[in-house]
């Protein structure tokens, strides 16, 4: 009984040394990629402007051109929550709902793909105090000392919906 309990000693021992298996190892990667994005939306609507620019890699190429037209430009992180910062400041509130995630893992690159929706409220004489974006949005991702950053962020615009001049009702 004695040599049984060695022996399973010695098994998980060495099983543990090997590490997980690869499909393990890809769902713990792809777990990671998702904490992140999952991390910039949450920071986002906190306005945790800190939290948010730890998601980001020191240079990100970033594309809102399905709203703003123009083409997609170069940022920092500083850069990426400074837009944010002034852009938001005014609404009362902000609601990033993400999900159908899709993830890629590629060695120490990542795709990811994830639906979203953003809500703004500012309550306002006219009543209509909310306004609505749709979308989709393209990441990649690259681990750099064993933590994932975004350094590429693409939204893709379907719709807005309510008020599209909610600061200025």
């Amino acid at each position: 009984m004695r040599l049984l309990s060695i022996l399973f000693l010695i098994f998980l021992f060495l099983f543990s040394a090997c590490g997980p298996d690869p499909a393990t190892q890809d769902l713990l990667e792809q777990t990671q990629v998702k904490n992140v994005l999952t991390q910039l939306f949450v920071e986002t609507d906190n306005r945790n402007w800190q939290k948010v620019a730890e998601c980001f890699a020191g240079e990100v190429l970033f594309d809102m051109t399905s709203m703003a037209g123009g083409e997609p430009t170069t940022m920092t992180p500083q850069n990426i929550v400074d837009v944010w910062d002034e852009g938001l400041k005014s609404l009362q509130a902000i609601h990033h709902q993400v999900g159908n995630f899709k993830i890629q893992i590629d060695g120490n690159g990542a795709e990811a793909f994830c639906y979203g929706i953003e809500s703004h409220y500012l309550p306002n004489e006219t009543g209509e105090d909310t306004r609505t974006f749709v979308g989709s949005y393209n990441f990649h991702l690259s681990k750099m000392d064993n933590i994932w950053r975004i350094d590429f962020f693409k939204f893709n615009h379907k719709y807005t919906a309510g008020n599209m001049n909610l600061e200025g009702a």
